[in-house]
């Protein structure tokens, strides 16, 4: 269950302990972090930071989802990945002023919590285990689009799609009895983006995979991976 879906019950407490960057503060020191939130609520289609603005913010998702993406050099949409409630951006630009390099875009209605960096840098000189936290998380997602590189480097659209969907279910999947539930917070057009194929191409290879018994699709939002070992199979290691 989702404690602060409204923003703001919680004094901002609950979506600060829960990300890892704050999670092993004291109450003290979480209590210091709380005191730099400011809240800021976000409409699905609005744009939340876009290229070579300043990137001198921490944004925490307190509820919601978004998409960070770039151009192709023909004008195409390249997402690098897909952040959900808990997660947070900017970490590293708060070790260093610089720009955005991508724009942000929230999939649905989202309430984000910021902090700013000036406010944050007195956070870190009393806390530097924080900064471990944010090379660390670093790590992981640079991780993340090294694993990009590799699946858009091949020409199978099967290894993209079941790179994309084992993404998408260790990020937004439910286990259940009979395979791993996804409600996508992406739409057709966007999932094409993300492994740079086409809409067309992305509805095709879902219907086969539904067809091999693989995946099942409800509604056109929700998808079931009913078998994931042999989607992890197509996917080179």
């Amino acid at each position: 269950m989702n404690l602060c879906n409204n923003c703001c019950p919680c004094n901002h407490k609950y979506c600060a302990k829960r990300i890892s960057l704050f999670a092993s503060l004291p109450d003290n020191d979480l209590n210091k972090v709380i005191n730099l939130i400011t809240k800021k609520s976000f409409e699905k289609g609005d744009i939340i930071f876009s290229e070579r603005e300043l990137f001198d913010k921490l944004f925490i998702i307190n509820n919601g989802s978004i998409k960070i993406y770039t151009y192709t050099k023909d004008g195409k949409e390249q997402i690098l990945y897909i952040l959900k409630e808990g997660e947070f951006l900017g970490d590293l630009n708060l070790l260093k002023n610089d720009i955005f390099k991508f724009n942000a875009t929230a999939l649905e209605s989202t309430n984000m919590c910021i902090i700013h960096k000036d406010d944050f840098d007195i956070l870190i000189k009393t806390n530097p285990e924080i900064s471990i936290k944010i090379l660390e998380y670093a790590h992981d997602r640079i991780a993340s689009l090294e694993n990009l590189v590799q699946t858009l480097t091949t020409k199978d659209v099967d290894v993209r799609l079941a790179s994309l969907l084992i993404n998408l279910s260790s990020t937004f999947g439910i286990k259940t009895d009979i395979g791993i539930e996804i409600t996508l917070p992406l739409t057709r057009e966007d999932m094409a983006n993300f492994i740079g194929v086409t809409r067309e191409t992305v509805s095709r290879k879902l219907s086969y995979f539904q067809s091999q018994n693989i995946i099942e699709i409800f509604e056109n939002k929700i998808i079931l991976i009913k078998d994931i070992t042999i989607l992890k199979e197509l996917v080179p290691i």
